[in-house]
Order: C-alpha cells, then sequence, then structure tokens
C-alpha cells in the first residue's frame, strides 16, 4: 500500500475526483473527448508493466475496464503532480507487452507475456564437436571405466587372466589419457581418483594370478605417490603377499606400517590388522607375541576366533590357568542371533504363520544357523585340545569343560561333548570307560539316546559281538526311527550274516530317511557286488562317485568293477584316476602294472611296478614280476637283487634261493652259483631241487663232489617215497588210491627207469613253457613237483630250473657237452648201490 504518499493538485481539484460538482470532466461528451479516448487506449489497451519511482515506490497503472475512469484501488496513478489540463504521462505498458490485443490474439487468450508463441520453438542447442580436445578425454575416461568394471567382472566369475588383461589394457588406456591431457593442456583437470582405480585393481589382478613380484611393484607405486590419501591401508594387501610367500617377517612389518597409517577411529580394520599380526608370530612360533595381539583383540573386539587362536597359543606355552580363563571368555561371546521363540508360531493368526513360514528358512535364518554351528565347532574344538592339558588325565579335563559348557548358553553342547569324550576313550582302547560313558545316555533325552545307541552298535559290531550289535541298533531304530546311521548299523548285521536281501532293505530305508546318506548308499553298492549284480553295483557306486568326487575307495570299486565287466579301457582310466589322487599307493600301482602287462605293454607294466616297489618294497608279488621282468630282459644280475630281498623277507621258502643260483648259472657265474648251492644244501639238507643242481652243476665242472651229492640225492628221494607211502598207509587218502599206489610202486625197474626218463622230458618242457610266459605269472610259481624215484639204485638227475633253460655253453666245449648229454654220469664211478637191477 502506498498510502503514505500524497500528491498535489491545483485548486481546481483533483482531475481523478469523479463527481458530478467537478467540472473537469463532462459525461456526456466522452466520446468525443480525444484526450479521453487516448488514455483509455493507453491504459486498457496494453498492461504495462512494474516500475519504480525517484522515491523507491511501485509506479501505480491503470488496470480498470473499459468505461472506467481512474485506479482500481482508487490510489494516485502516478508519484508526481499531474496537471489537468496537461495530457496524461505515457508509460511504457506498450514495450512490457501487455496490450489488449495480445490478450485476445488468435493462439486462444493464452498468457503468452514474451510473444513466444509467435516466434515458434526455439532452436536446438548446438552440440559440441566429436573432435574437440574435451570431448575426447571425456570418451577416453568413460572407455577406462568401462575396463576397470569389465575386469572386475571377469574376477568375480574366475577367469583371472582375461581379468588381468582388462586391468592392464585399463592402465594402458588410463596412460594415453594422461599423455592427451598434457597435449592439450590441460593437467589441472587430471582424475586422480580414476589413476588410483586403475593402479589398484591391476595390483589386485596380479595377486590373483600369483604374479606377486608384479603385484608387490604396482602397489609401492600406490603407496609412494603422497597425492593419494589413505593409500598406506593397501600396506595390508603387501603384507599379505609376502605371507603366502611364506616372508614372514617382511608380512608383520607391512602389517604393523598399516596399523600406524589407519585412524583409531577404523576399530574393525584395525582389529583385523592385528588378528593378521597375531596369525604371522604363531607361523613364527613366536607365541608370546602372537597372544599381546590377540589379547588386544579380545580386550577391544572379542570373537570366537581370536579366542580360539588365543587357547592355541596358551597350550603351545602349557599355561593352564589362562586356557581355563580363555575357554570360559570364550563361552561368554555374544552372538547376536535371535532366540528360537521368534519363529514359533503363537496363537492361530494365519497371517503370522505365514510370515513365520517365510522367515524360517530364509538367508538370514541361514546365515544364523551357520554362524551358531560356527559357533558350537570352535568351543568344541578348544574343549577336545584342553581337556587333556588342563587336567591329570583328559577325563578329568573333560569333565571340567562340560561343567563350563552346561553353566553357559550352549548347553545343549554338553551332550555332544560327553559323546567326545566317550570316542576318546575309543581312540585310547579303554572300551570299557567308552562303553560306560555311552550307557549313561539311556535315561538322557531321545536324540542323544539314539546317538549313543548307534555308536555303541558301532563299537559292538567292531568287536564282532553281532548279538550286541543289533540290540543297539534296534535300541538306536526304536527311539528314533529316522536314524539313518543306525539303520546303517542294523543292516551291517544283517550283511556280517549273509543275510543280504534284508540287508539291503535297512540301507534302502537309510536311504529313504537321508538322501545324501553315502554310506548306505556305498553298502548297497557292495550287497550287489556280493550278489554278482554288477550293473546295478557299478549305478550305485557312479551315484556315489557324484556326490564324493575325490573318494579313492569309491574310484576303486568303480575301476574294479570295470575290470570284473572286462571293460579295460575304462578300468584303465579310473586306475589311472584313483593313481593321480593316493600316488603312493602300492596296490593301485601294481594293479595298473597288471592290465598293462596283460596288454602286453611291458615298458609301462613295468613302471608302474617299479612305482609299487618304491613305496612298498616288501611286496612279495611285486618282487617276483620285476625279478621275473629282469630275466625276461636277459639281465640276470639285476634279477638277483630282487630275489634276494624276498629271501629275506621269506626266510623259509628255498625257491627264491634257488632262483639266485639259476641267476648266477645263467650269467655264467658257475663258481657262485655252486657256493650258492651249496650254501643251501646246508640250510635245507633234504631239498631234493637243491642236490640235482649240485649233481648237475659239480658234473659240468668235473668236481669230485658229485658222488657225494648223486648218494645224498638217492637217499632223500628213498626218503621222500618212503615218507609219501606212511601217508598213504596212514588213511589220509582213499582205499582205492592205496592199492593203486602200491601195485604202481611194484612194477619193473624198466618200466620206472622209462616212466623218470618221461617225466625229465615233461619237466623240461613245462620249464620252457614256464620261461615264456608273461613275467606276471611267475609270482605263482610254487615247489617243485616231488621227482619219481625207482629204487635206491636209479638216480633221476634231472632238474626243472626255475628260471627256464641256462644259455648254450661256448663252441670250444660243444664236444664235451655231447658227450655229457650221452651219458651224463660216464666219468663218474658210480658204486653198486648206485647201478639200476
Amino acid at each position: 500500500m502506498l498510502s503514505s504518499v500524497h500528491l498535489v493538485g491545483d485548486d481546481e481539484g483533483d482531475i481523478y475526483d469523479f463527481n458530478d460538482e467537478n467540472p473537469a470532466f463532462d459525461f456526456k461528451n466522452l466520446e468525443e473527448d480525444e484526450e479521453f479516448q487516448q488514455a483509455v487506449k493507453t491504459s486498457h489497451g496494453q498492461r504495462p508493466g512494474v516500475k519504480t519511482g525517484v522515491a523507491g515506490f511501485r509506479m501505480g497503472t491503470s488496470s480498470g475496464k473499459r468505461g472506467f475512469l481512474g485506479s482500481s484501488s482508487g490510489r494516485p496513478a502516478t508519484g508526481f503532480a499531474i496537471d489537468a489540463n496537461q495530457a496524461r504521462p505515457m508509460t511504457a505498458v506498450r514495450g512490457a507487452g501487455y496490450s489488449s490485443a495480445g490478450n485476445r490474439s488468435a493462439a486462444g487468450n493464452a498468457f503468452d507475456p514474451f510473444n513466444q508463441g509467435v516466434k515458434g520453438p526455439a532452436p536446438p542447442l548446438e552440440k559440441k564437436a566429436e573432435d574437440s580436445p574435451e570431448e575426447k578425454v571425456k570418451q577416453m575416461e568413460r572407455k577406462v571405466n568401462e575396463l576397470i568394471e569389465e575386469s572386475c567382472i571377469s574376477c568375480g566369475c574366475g577367469e583371472l587372466e582375461l581379468a588381468l588383461e582388462k586391468a592392464k589394457d585399463a592402465g594402458r588406456k588410463e596412460r594415453a589419457l594422461c599423455r592427451q591431457r598434457e597435449q592439450t593442456s590441460v593437467n589441472d583437470q587430471i582424475n586422480l581418483d580414476l589413476t588410483y582405480s586403475v593402479l589398484f585393481n591391476l595390483a589386485d589382478m596380479y595377486h590373483k594370478n600369483q604374479m606377486y613380484s608384479e603385484a608387490l611393484n604396482t602397489y609401492q607405486v600406490i603407496v609412494k605417490n603422497k597425492m593419494f590419501s589413505n593409500a598406506g591401508r593397501l600396506r595390508v594387501n603387501m603384507g599379505n603377499i609376502h605371507y603366502e610367500q611364506g616372508k614372514l617377517p617382511q608380512a608383520i612389518k607391512h602389517y604393523r606400517m598399516a596399523l600406524d597409517q589407519v585412524p583409531i577411529t577404523h576399530k574393525e580394520m584395525r582389529i583385523k590388522i592385528m588378528q593378521n599380526i597375531g596369525v604371522a608370530f604363531v607361523e613364527l612360533s613366536q607365541y608370546n607375541d602372537a597372544v599381546t595381539s590377540f589379547e588386544q583383540v579380545m580386550s577391544e573386539s572379542p570373537s570366537l576366533s581370536s579366542a580360539m587362536n588365543l587357547v592355541l597359543c596358551y597350550h603351545a606355552l602349557g599355561d593352564r590357568e589362562k586356557m581355563k580363563k580363555t575357554f570360559q571368555k570364550m563361552l561368554h561371546i555374544e552372538l547376536n542371533i535371535d532366540d528360537e521363540e521368534k519363529y514359533s508360531t503363537n496363537g492361530d493368526d494365519p497371517q503370522h504363520a505365514l510370515v513365520l513360514e517365510i522367515i524360517r528358512n530364509d538367508k538370514l535364518r541361514q546365515w544364523e544357523r551357520e554362524r551358531k554351528s560356527n559357533a558350537e565347532k570352535f568351543i568344541a574344538s578348544c574343549a577336545k585340545l584342553i581337556a587333556p592339558a588342563i587336567e591329570s588325565t583328559f577325563a578329568a579335563g573333560f569333565d571340567w569343560c562340560i561343567d563350563c559348557v552346561k553353566a553357559s548358553p550352549y548347553l545343549e553342547l554338553a551332550n555332544e561333548l560327553e559323546i567326545t569324550k566317550a570316542i576318546t576313550f575309543l581312540k585310547e582302547k579303554d572300551f570299557n570307560k567308552a562303553v560306560e560313558t555311552l550307557k549313561g545316555f539311556e535315561k538322557k533325552d531321545s536324540k542323544m539316546q539314539s546317538t549313543a545307541a548307534t555308536n555303541l552298535s558301532f563299537m559292538y559290531f567292531l568287536q564282532g559281538e553281532l548279538s550286541q550289535a543289533e540290540k543297539y541298533a534296534d535300541m538306536a531304530i526304536t527311539v528314533d526311527r529316522y536314524n539313518p546311521l543306525g539303520l546303517v548299523n542294523r543292516g551291517n548285521c544283517y550283511y556280517r550274516q549273509g543275510n543280504l536281501m534284508k540287508a539291503k532293505e535297512y540301507y534302502q530305508e537309510a536311504l529313504n530317511v537321508e538322501a545324501s546318506c553315502t554310506d548306505a548308499l556305498y553298502n548297497i553298492g557292495l550287497v550287489y557286488k556280493k550278489m554278482e549284480n554288477y550293473e546295478d553295483a557299478l549305478d550305485c557306486f557312479l551315484k556315489l562317485h557324484a556326490i564324493l568326487r575325490n573318494n579313492a575307495q569309491v574310484i576303486w570299486q568303480i575301476a574294479n568293477l570295470y575290470e570284473i565287466l572286462e571293460y579295460v579301457d575304462q578300468a584303465t582310466e579310473w586306475y589311472i584316476q584313483l593313481v593321480s589322487l593316493v600316488p603312493t599307493d602300492p596296490s593301485a600301482l601294481a594293479k595298473l602294472g597288471e592290465i598293462y602287462d596283460e596288454q602286453g605293454d611291458k615298458s609301462q607294466a613295468f613302471q608302474y611296478h617299479y612305482e609299487a616297489f618304491r613305496y612298498f618294497p616288501s611286496s612279495i608279488d611285486i618282487i617276483s614280476w620285476l625279478g621275473a621282468y629282469y630275466i625276461d630282459s636277459q639281465f640276470c644280475e639285476k634279477a638277483i637283487q630282487y630275489f634276494e630281498r624276498a629271501s629275506i623277507i621269506e626266510p623259509t621258502k628255498v625257491k627264491w634261493q634257488l632262483m639266485i643260483a639259476s641267476c648266477h648259472r645263467r650269467s655264467g657265474n658257475y663258481q657262485q652259483a655252486l657256493e650258492t648251492y651249496k650254501s643251501i644244501h646246508r640250510k635245507f639238507p633234504e631239498n631234493i631241487e637243491c642236490l640235482k643242481f649240485l649233481v648237475r652243476i659239480c658234473t659240468d665242472l668235473d668236481l669230485n663232489d658229485v658222488q657225494e651229492y648223486a648218494q645224498k640225492l638217492a637217499r632223500a628221494e628213498k626218503a621222500k617215497e618212503l615218507k609219501e607211502k606212511r601217508v598213504l598207509s596212514g588213511g589220509k587218502v582213499n582205499k582205492r588210491h592205496s592199492i593203486s599206489s602200491r601195485q604202481n610202486s611194484a612194477g619193473s625197474d624198466t618200466n620206472r627207469v622209462n616212466s623218470g626218463q618221461e617225466k625229465n622230458r615233461k619237466n623240461l618242457s613245462a620249464a620252457n613253457n614256464q620261461r615264456m610266459k608273461a613275467p606276471s605269472t611267475f609270482s605263482d610259481t610254487s615247489e617243485p613237483e616231488p621227482f619219481a624215484v625207482a629204487s635206491p639204485k636209479n638216480i633221476d638227475a634231472s632238474y626243472v630250473d626255475p628260471l627256464g633253460d641256462a644259455p648254450p655253453r661256448p663252441k670250444t666245449a660243444a664236444r664235451r657237452n655231447q658227450v655229457a648229454t650221452e651219458d651224463e654220469f660216464g666219468d663218474e664211478e658210480l658204486g653198486d648201490d648206485l647201478l639200476p637191477d
């Protein structure tokens, strides 16, 4: 309001005072008054804008209707005196765009003070040129950011090599971006955050690809650049790299440098760094320094992992009291997990029940279960560790731990520790205490009673007491029908009794209760294998292999079943897979060697047998195969060392020493062979084979001992014949066989001599055939069959070399060999008792 402004007129009155007494206006002739019409057009045709007078007041305007004169508010129109005879002063109403013509335009009477409708739409904004330096820089920045994101995504997908390539490409693009900025003289716009991101991502990708030196160099570039704020925290990553390399002192140094640069407000970060320092000290066996770090962590932010590490350190130092105190603190660490009552249904509200059904197994609930499970695992592990150390006996230590657990929020864990105590008794071979502890659960809640009965059943099964095993297996099933292990134990009892169908039923029921019960599935496969239903057994073990990918026993069963089904190629593949898992298993290596031997691949067979011998040098089968392989390869000297080892392992078996002597003879060392035969004769004086070898070699060497050994041979054969007759007369054979034997022994001497010669030829032929067999069959060589002796006067000096015929003698001795062949004892002086009748 401008009520404080007063305008002064002349004596004749105000020109804006409309009344009949004012003679200045003639209302009757207004249409003919030019000045009035001009004023009307000026005031109504265009509405003037707001202007300010000299004194800062708002200038009045005339906005009345047509035919109305004066201000609509009854206030003065201008801020200065106006003469009634003068024309009304012009105002800038038309220039401001307010006009009656404009308001009644053809645009639909729209308010358009700036006449934009008349001018049309505004022209589009001018685009910046794409080749401008600023635009090129922005495009390069966008490309670098895209490469960093792609690198992170590839790393998350496990494609580490691709992630590293993307990170390197981002580094190259970023350096090109810096050069572009230098050329365009816009260094003041350098993006330090982008440079930091590129270097940090590159260092992390080097680390994940185990390129430790490159990662350390990249981190060093970041840390030394003072323009990067908070770069000192990356020394934690450098410490981790040194820790992975086993450089623990350097790791601790970087951890401490990072700890100095992390502010106190970042409490969680500092706690993690101190935990890393403590773990590094544990690796260095500096337990006192590790205790200092873990105690500081426990004082600021106690956690189960830190408490367990502290217990381990105290256990290494042998501090009983601090072990107890730390264990008690561990039991009272808050997990911040909601109570089980939150997930129980209250009332009959269906909406509430639906919500509970949704949240009962959501991600948060699963995380809570996992956290609680880990806590129980930590506490149980610590109890098992400190129980034998805090008291004089582990039983007393377990009792102390159980009492502490019962007074803590982990009350349910006490029963599990009781079970662990019983298992510890079993490991200590204190069967009675284990049974006593487990029997104490018979009066407790059903779950623990079923668990204890299951363990008791298994222990009695291992002891061979099937009746007790059946009793407690039935008890476990009665208490908890859905106890898969109890069902498996009951099936094992039936399996041991030979009732395979009943055992299969219990195993199948255990699988129906718990589909992931691997014990039941494995045992079903064994049942099918026992029933010779190899196809179904193979299906069971293949299903089990899908669950247990790297289980050696499962792979062995699959390979063995393929071998039984004569799928040699598949069996070989599975045995090779087994050897890759357990490369030190001699049985698997020997089995592969046998398969390659059957296929005729001697080199591969030798390789696997030799590896099996390295890991198990006491296996007679492997030693026999290797010795036979060297004999077939004409390397008898190398075979001797294997037969010597076999003779050490089985000193009571003469065949290994006979093979040693034969190897000496085949290699041409006849004197050493003779000494070996003499040594064998001293140890086994009644061995007919050794005497035959001695007679033959003494004959070949023209020694005078041939007569002595020939007489011993005759006596040994006679003693053996008499022993056989005593066995026959003792009733160990039937009467018909005894009569037949006596009739055969009463034959003529000529027939006996002929039969002896015929048998010699058969034995030599059998020896040659045996020498041509594969080395793997050599291990099955048993004691030579007894030679038939006609009478003390008939000497059968022939022998069967277990290694086959000896190599031919030199040609210079061919004539002598011919004579010896014609008459083997031609040069010997034989007594009357050795001559045939």
